[in-house]
């Protein structure tokens, strides 16, 4: 899975919870909780849906580190890198 695969499951986690977000709206490197209305519910339905989409198990103590575009896709990134391997 490439890049923009990655970045393209991403945003489609995210649309699955708020679909009024414009995927050309959105900043890479800008916190995404501020550029999305999200509660901290529909954040955490976000995180699930990126369970779901990517097939990787994210720990609660990693939710710190999903902050921006660029982060979560590294992270995602990293999380399906030993799979390939």
């Amino acid at each position: 899975m490439n890049t923009n695969d990655i970045r393209s499951g991403i945003v489609a986690a995210i649309q699955d919870v708020a679909p009024e977000v414009d995927e050309a709206d959105l900043c890479s490197d800008r916190p995404l909780r501020d550029q999305v209305d999200l509660d901290s519910m529909d954040w955490l339905n976000v995180i699930v849906g990126f369970h779901e989409r990517f097939g990787i198990d994210i720990p609660e103590v990693d939710y710190a580190k999903l902050t921006t575009l660029d982060t979560i896709a590294a992270y995602i990134a990293t999380r399906l890198a030993p799979r390939g391997a």
